[in-house]
């Protein structure tokens, strides 16, 4: 059974940073896009940033563009989102998601999912 496990989120304050990670088990990682998205109160689910494969193409929201930063590991099976420069429009759950083979900013599309990780941002 797959899963998708995050972690690293929590309490920062506004212009603070903080890192998530997310690990895998029983995903042939390296066929996957992967992707964070955030839910927030009262808004849709969002594509935050995906990241291809190889890791060489990115995907950013336009919000949280030069702020956060996307990678991954293949040999680890884990993907990582940087978040530097926190604001008040950033708090949410943030969750890990898996496409195979092609990249989307749909949430629709995603095959697997983590069961996300808070994200508060104080002023």
């Amino acid at each position: 059974q797959v899963q998708l496990v995050e972690s690293g989120g929590g309490l920062v304050q506004s212009g603070g940073s903080l890192r998530l990670s997310c690990t895998t088990s029983q995903l042939t990682f390296n066929r996957y896009y992967m992707a964070w998205f955030r839910l927030a109160p009262g808004k849709v689910r969002e594509c935050v940033a995906y990241i291809s494969w190889s890791g060489d193409n990115t995907y950013y929201e336009d919000s949280v563009k030069g702020r956060f930063a996307i990678s991954r590991n293949n040999a680890k099976n884990t993907v990582d989102l940087q978040m530097n420069s926190l604001n008040p429009e950033d708090p949410a759950v943030y969750f890990c998601a898996a496409k195979y083979y092609k990249g989307s900013y749909s949430a629709q599309e995603y095959d697997y999912w983590g069961q996300g990780t808070q994200v508060t941002v104080s002023s």
